[in-house]
C-alpha cells in the first residue's frame, strides 16, 4: 500500500509538471531582485528597483550609532536582525552551494550583492563584542500605520542585547550570518571576508558565553525553541568557515541538544544545523552520527508515503506546515531537501529508510522539485505564488511600499492613517514587487489575494532567501 501511494504522488507530481515548462532562471533573477525592493537606507545608484527611494537615514541616532541599511523583513518598516541574519545565512548557503548554477544566469553578482546588503548593516549592528543591535523601529506603532518606508515617522526604537541582557538566539544566527558569508566574499574579497570571519567568531562567543533567550522582538518574533539550535547552527557554520576543530568538538560535546523536528525557520534552526553536520558525517567525522539521524528524522517526517510522515499535504501536494505564512516552512523544507539528496549523492548513498518505507535520492529531490513547481504556478490554482513569475500572480501583496504610490509619482507625504484607503482598495498594488514571494494558500490550496489578508498575502525576506537554493538546484533541468 505503501509502495503504491508513493508512486501514485509521484505520478501526480509529474502530471504537475508537465502543465507547463518553467523557467527556474527567470524565476532565480526575480527571486534576489525582490531583496531590493526591501532595502532600508541610502539606495545606490545602480537600484534597479525604481519605485522605492532612500529611507529611514537617521536609524540608530537616538543612540549615536550608525544603524542605517539592512532590510525591512516583510511589508512593515521595522528591522528586525534575527530573522535578517537567518535570510542572510540562507543567501549565503544558496550562493555556497549552487554558485555554479547561479553563475550560469549571470546571478552571482546580484546575489552577492544582496548578501553584501545584509552583512554591512550585521557588522554597523555588531557594536563592540557583547553588544548587537537587534531591531529598529516599534513593532506597535508601524503596524497601526499604513505609510511608505520613505514617509515612516513611527517612533525608530533601538533594541538591543549585552552581556547582561542577553539573547543567544540573535546573536547566535548573526554569527552563523556573517560565517557563512565570509565563505561566500573569500574568492573575491578576502579582507572583508576575514572581517565578517572575526565578527562570527566574537558573536558565537557572546552568545555561548552569555546565554539568555532572545525575547526582546516579540510579539513579532519569539523564541520558541530557544537557542541551543542556533547555537549548534552558528558553530557548524563557523566550522565549514574555518575548518577549526573546536567548533566541531563543540557540537559533538552538545549533540545531545539535537531534536528530531519537522520545521526549519527562523526560529527553529536545527534541521539546517542537523543538514550541515550530516555532510561532515559522511566527510568522516563519525561522531556526528546523530545528526545523519535526525536530518534523516526531518526528511521522513516530510515525505508522502512515509510511514513515519507528520507533515501532510494539502490536496493538490503542497507542504502545509500552519496557516500563517506557511511557503516559508516549505522553502526551508526544500532547502533541506536538496541539500540532503546533494550529500548522499555525493556519498554515494542510493537511499534512506523512513520506518518501513525507503525513498530513494531520485524521490527525495523529486519531492522537493514539485514544491518549487507549486509555488512557481503547477498547482491547483493555476497561478505563481512570486508576484510577476508567469501569467497569473498574486496583485495584491500585504506590502506597505508595494500597494501605496511610488513617492517618485506621488511625492506628497501620506501619513499614517493616510495610507489606509489604499489598504482598502480592492484593486492592484500600483507597483509589483517582482519576485516577493507571498505567505501562500490555505489548505485547500485556495488563494484570495486580498491585501488584508497578511497570513497568505504577505512577502518576506525568509521566504525568498530559502527559495534561492532549491530554485538554482534545478536551473540545469530548466526547458
Amino acid at each position: 500500500m505503501g509502495k503504491l501511494l508513493v508512486l501514485m504522488l509521484v505520478m501526480m507530481f509529474l502530471a504537475f509538471e508537465s502543465l507547463e515548462a518553467l523557467d527556474y532562471g527567470d524565476a532565480l533573477n526575480k527571486s534576489i531582485l525582490f531583496f531590493e525592493g526591501q532595502r532600508s537606507g541610502k539606495l545606490p545608484t545602480n537600484q534597479r528597483v525604481k519605485w522605492r527611494a532612500d529611507s529611514a537615514l537617521s536609524d540608530g541616532s537616538l543612540a549615536n550609532v550608525n544603524l542605517i541599511g539592512g532590510y525591512y523583513d516583510a511589508g512593515d518598516n521595522v528591522k528586525f536582525v534575527w530573522p535578517m541574519s537567518f535570510t542572510t545565512t540562507l543567501l549565503s548557503w544558496a550562493a555556497i552551494e549552487y554558485q555554479n548554477e547561479i553563475s550560469s544566469v549571470n546571478q552571482l553578482g546580484y546575489l552577492r550583492s544582496t548578501i553584501k546588503w545584509g552583512t554591512d548593516f550585521i557588522l554597523r549592528a555588531h557594536a563592540s563584542p557583547t553588544m548587537l543591535y537587534t531591531q529598529v523601529g516599534d513593532g506597535n506603532s508601524d503596524h497601526s500605520c499604513w505609510e511608505r518606508p520613505e514617509d515612516m515617522d513611527t517612533p525608530r526604537t533601538l533594541y538591543s542585547i549585552s552581556s547582561s541582557s542577553p539573547g543567544s538566539e540573535a546573536a547566535g544566527e548573526a554569527a552563523a550570518a556573517l560565517a557563512a558569508a565570509s565563505l561566500v566574499f573569500k574568492s573575491v574579497d578576502s579582507t572583508y571576508s576575514s572581517t565578517l570571519l572575526s565578527h562570527a567568531k566574537s558573536l558565537f562567543e557572546f552568545a555561548d558565553k552569555y546565554r539568555g533567550s532572545y525575547q526582546a522582538s516579540c510579539p513579532f518574533y519569539c523564541s520558541y525553541s530557544s537557542y541551543q539550535d542556533e547555537l549548534l547552527w552558528a558553530a557548524a557554520w563557523l566550522y565549514k568557515a574555518t575548518g577549526e576543530k573546536s567548533y566541531i568538538n563543540y557540537v559533538i560535546s552538545n549533540k545531545d541538544w539535537s531534536q528530531a523536528v519537522n520545521e526549519f525557520s527562523w526560529d527553529n534552526k536545527f534541521a539546517g544545523a542537523q543538514a550541515l553536520l550530516a555532510s561532515e558525517f559522511y566527510n568522516g567525522t563519525n561522531d556526528l552520527a546523530k545528526f545523519k539521524t535526525d536530518v534523516e528524522s526531518f526528511v521522513c517526517a516530510l515525505m508522502p508515503g512515509s510511514s513515519s510522515q507528520q507533515i501532510k499535504p494539502t490536496p493538490g501536494g503542497l507542504l502545509f506546515i500552519r496557516d500563517s505564512s506557511n511557503l516559508q516552512y516549505v522553502t526551508t523544507a526544500t532547502t533541506v531537501l536538496f541539500h540532503y539528496s546533494k550529500t548522499l549523492t555525493k556519498a554515494r548513498v542510493g537511499s534512506i529508510q523512513c520506518g518501513s518505507t525507503q525513498f530513494t535520492v531520485s524521490q527525495i529531490r523529486n519531492f522537493a522539485k514539485s514544491q518549487v513547481d507549486y509555488i512557481l504556478g503547477n498547482n491547483p490554482m493555476k497561478m505563481s505564488y512570486m508576484v510577476g513569475f508567469g501569467t497569473k500572480y498574486p496583485t495584491q501583496p500585504h506590502h506597505r511600499g508595494s500597494s501605496l504610490p511610488s513617492i517618485h509619482s506621488k511625492p506628497e507625504k501620506i501619513d499614517c492613517n493616510g495610507g489606509y484607503s489604499y489598504y482598502n482598495s480592492d484593486t492592484p498594488n500600483p507597483n509589483v514587487h517582482t519576485g516577493a514571494i507571498v505567505g501562500g494558500p490555505n489548505s485547500s490550496d485556495q488563494y484570495s489575494d486580498k491585501k488584508s489578508d497578511y497570513s497568505h498575502a504577505e512577502p518576506t525576506t525568509y521566504i525568498n532567501a530559502a527559495f534561492i537554493g532549491p530554485v538554482a538546484a534545478l536551473i540545469s533541468s530548466s526547458g
